[in-house]
């Protein structure tokens, strides 16, 4: 039985004192949960929100491939793991739209994370133009070759996927659960066919796309969906709890 994993993306909101707001109206009330649950925050906030939640994964938005250097505005998985962090998102699609990601960028730092003893939550998804021509198995196959490139058999089973279909999210379309089973199921068989059985039935395939209380857990009964990657409904924290509980 594979753990629920549900993990809220901040992307670039909250301020310092909205982070400790957040923390003491939410962390207390998640210390009895049944699942893996977390958020990703700001670069900046990183070490408050970890002061501040002791129930709660601490999780960054992002990192860099390299151990230091001469990166202006980079953040490395040393620097992270220094603050006691256990999980870092890797390859969101705003990642790749805007920040010139790759495929080879979201391997390289999916490997640091994983050298370092940490967790990448990989993400992958199709654009609206990719998911009206049916390349969705395709594009998402594709991504996850190349994300788990050169990553052995015991690091792939300790690998969060987050499932995010472009044009969910954010938008309010949320993907028809069963449509989204079906490509939580693809990903998990090209797992299979990467490595073996066993190693796909303990990865943990996460969806995003427009998640809410209200459709969570429709998404969470479906057999390959082990959890969800959040953006704005796990901004407020009656939403979040409603989320995770």
């Amino acid at each position: 039985m594979r753990k629920p994993i549900i993990i809220g993306n901040w992307k670039m909101y909250k301020t310092t004192s909205e982070t400790i707001d957040f923390f003491k109206k939410v962390d207390h009330a998640c210390a009895d949960l049944k699942i893996d649950a977390g958020v990703a925050v700001p670069f900046v906030n990183l070490a408050l929100a970890k002061q501040h939640s002791h129930n709660l994964i601490i999780a960054a938005q992002n990192c860099h491939y390299e151990d230091l250097g001469a990166f202006t505005g980079e953040i490395s998985v040393n620097m992270l793991k220094d603050l006691k962090l256990t999980h870092v998102i890797v390859g969101h699609s705003e990642r790749r739209q805007m920040f010139n990601e790759t495929n080879e960028t979201v391997n390289l730092k999916s490997k640091k994370i994983l050298a370092k003893g940490m967790i990448p939550i990989i993400c992958c998804g199709e654009t609206i133009e990719q998911y009206e021509k049916n390349q969705t198995q395709q594009v998402v196959e594709s991504q996850i070759e190349k994300a788990l490139q050169g990553i052995n058999l015991e690091d792939v089973k300790t690998i969060v996927i987050a499932y995010e279909p472009i044009w969910a999210i954010g938008t309010g379309k949320t993907m028809i659960a069963e449509i989204a089973q079906n490509v939580c199921a693809i990903i998990r068989a090209k797992i299979e066919n990467l490595y073996d059985e066993a190693v796909a039935n303990v990865v943990r395939i996460q969806y995003g796309g427009s998640v809410k209380p209200e459709n969570i857990k429709k998404l969470l009964a479906q057999p390959d969906i082990d959890g969800a990657l959040v953006g704005g409904a796990s901004l407020e924290p009656k939403a979040f709890l409603l989320l995770v509980k």
